[in-house]
């Protein structure tokens, strides 16, 4: 059984930096793909951004792209999301995900391990 165990979360301003981490135990974050999404109040969970454990391909969703970058440490388990350029609309709770598939999906659905999630908000 995964853990995950979100970090990094903070209240900043907008056009500043953050960086999130996402500690893996019980399980090696290389063999699983891994995702971040993120949840507004009264919005649905969105997709940001996920790295494929087979290859590491990684995708981010169009609204972060060029701003968010997520990467991936084997030797600390760890999986990171770099968010520069930050907005307000970036404010959410920020939630690291694991899947077993070999693709990593962009749906909530196609992950069953979950963090308990890091709060990000940016002020105007």
């Amino acid at each position: 059984q995964v853990q995950l165990v979100e970090s990094g979360g903070g209240l900043v301003q907008a056009g500043g930096s953050l960086r999130l981490s996402c500690a893996a135990s019980g399980g090696t974050v290389s063999r699983y793909s891994m995702g971040w999404f993120r949840q507004a109040p009264g919005k649905e969970r969105e997709f940001v951004a996920a790295v494929s454990w087979s290859i590491g391909t990684t995708n981010h969703a169009d609204s972060v792209k060029g701003r968010f970058t997520i990467s991936r440490d084997n030797a600390k388990n760890t999986v990171y999301l770099q968010m520069n350029s930050l907005k307000p609309e970036d404010t959410a709770v920020y939630y690291c995900a694991g899947s077993t598939r070999v693709f990593a999906p962009t749906r909530a659905t196609g992950y069953e391990y979950w963090g308990q999630g890091t709060q990000v908000t940016v002020s105007s």
